[in-house]
């Protein structure tokens, strides 16, 4: 295991820039998430690290050593795909073994440490099987122990369970946070999967247009998103952005009188639905347009002074399409930001 440290790395295709200078250091042990929309540069960076993909600048270090002219081989990482790569001529044990075999391990070590990975992905039964006697999840796991089983410095993965149903993503999401922290590996992991991304990782690096927005950790990157973007990216359903003006260092909303970040000007506040409650008295209006019951709560869209708008409220709420509600939330809950950039108000 090792630092991972990315200073500066940009890349071009012709006039189409996939990533504008990614600066991003991952301590040893670590887990962290590129988390962003197709298209975003994440996959570019991972490619990048992976020595797969030549960066127009900037430098890549594992443990303090530039690696960024090395080939993939010599660079101590290992890397899972989205599509598994399992050798279908060779059993699991074989492939579980393949990157040790291929660089002359000793047989005691290689026998060592596919048993440690084959346990810590618990497929010992399945060593002596073909990938096509395998389900999809099964795969996985073994491209993942294939991974472990070199005791890589760093681990690289992009978007590997995406190929599974959303039963076993649930249940491979659990084994790998548990597995990789035993292995206490460090990892950069790719996914478009916000749940993937909060659900995993230590910390989060949330990118958009080819540059990194956001680093933190999941909790914070939900509750105090940098941007518009964030805010609306990640949470599900995403944070509403209603547009206010302050007066007098005051912003007014329906019945609620809230402290505004700045004397005079246009804002946008940051609110996510769940926040909200329906109250009796001393809240804003909010007209009901869509009701619509997902067991754990209900998600209503309506309006208020004009702008759309989301909120949660308990699934036994009787509330149909074109009610009105008085919705009011704690000013602790606020996130404000910039009407012209979209970037959140005393944000780094």
């Amino acid at each position: 295991m090792a630092e991972l440290l990315i200073e500066g790395v940009a890349k071009s295709f012709g006039p189409v820039v996939a990533l504008a200078e990614a600066t991003l250091a991952i301590g040893d042990g670590e887990f962290v998430a590129l988390l962003g929309p197709s298209g975003c540069g994440k996959t570019t960076l991972l490619r990048i690290v992976a020595g797969l993909e030549e960066a127009n600048c900037g430098q890549v270090l594992i443990g303090g050593r530039d690696v960024s002219a090395l080939p993939p081989r010599a660079r101590g990482l290992a890397m899972v795909f989205q599509n598994y790569a399992v050798f279908p001529h060779m059993t699991v044990g074989e492939n579980v073994a393949f990157g040790l075999a291929m660089a002359r391990a000793p047989a005691a070590r290689i026998a060592k440490q596919v048993a440690r990975a084959a346990s810590l992905m618990q497929i010992e039964t399945l060593l002596g099987r073909y990938p096509a006697q395998l389900s999809g999840g099964q795969r996985q796991r073994v491209a993942v122990a294939r991974a472990l089983a070199v005791e890589p410095a760093v681990l690289l993965m992009d978007e590997p369970l995406s190929n599974l149903d959303a039963l076993l993503r649930l249940e491979m999401r659990a084994e790998l946070k548990a597995v990789l922290r035993e292995a206490g590996t460090t990892t950069l992991y790719v996914t478009h999967d916000q749940t993937e991304a909060m659900g995993l990782a230590d910390r989060v690096a949330v990118m958009h247009e080819g540059r990194i927005v956001q680093i933190a950790a999941p909790s914070d990157v939900y509750r105090r998103p940098a941007s518009v973007f964030v805010g609306g990216f990640v949470g599900n359903p995403p944070m509403n952005f209603l547009r206010v003006a302050a007066v007098s260092g005051e912003v007014r909303l329906g019945a609620l009188r809230l402290s505004a970040p700045m004397e005079e000007g246009g804002l946008l506040l940051g609110i996510r639905p769940e926040q909200l409650a329906v109250v009796e008295t001393g809240g804003f209006l909010f007209r009901v347009a869509v009701a619509e019951p997902l067991g754990t709560h209900l998600l209503l869209t309506g309006e208020t002074g004009g702008q759309r708008m989301r909120a949660v409220v308990p699934p036994d709420a009787t509330v149909v399409a074109g009610a009105e509600l008085l919705l009011a939330f704690d000013p602790a809950a606020i996130r404000w930001m910039d009407a012209a950039s979209g970037r959140a108000i005393g944000a780094a």
